[in-house]
């Protein structure tokens, strides 16, 4: 099942635009995800079960990196955009 996924990480960190950079180029390591970022928010694209390996792994990573932060998580089952 296709999805999409509108992420925003929070770090609650005066130095907060390093850990954000951070993750989305950790998710776009991820060969089977589309992602487009914008000032607000990166979107994902992908198969349910390949989004919710890759969040898995790179929030898991975030949290053991960070003291603080906080993860914003939307997510649409469906979508009409970012079709292949």
């Amino acid at each position: 099942m296709r999805v999409a996924v509108d992420i925003s990480l929070y770090p609650l960190d005066a130095d907060f635009v390093p850990p954000i950079k951070d993750v989305i180029a950790r998710l776009n390591e991820h060969d089977r995800l589309e992602l487009w970022t914008n000032a607000m928010s990166t979107q994902v694209v992908g198969d349910f079960d390949d989004i919710m390996d890759a969040l898995r792994t790179e929030i898991g990573a975030t949290f053991e990196q960070l003291p603080k932060a906080v993860f914003v998580i939307k997510l649409l089952n469906n979508p009409a955009f970012g079709q292949q």
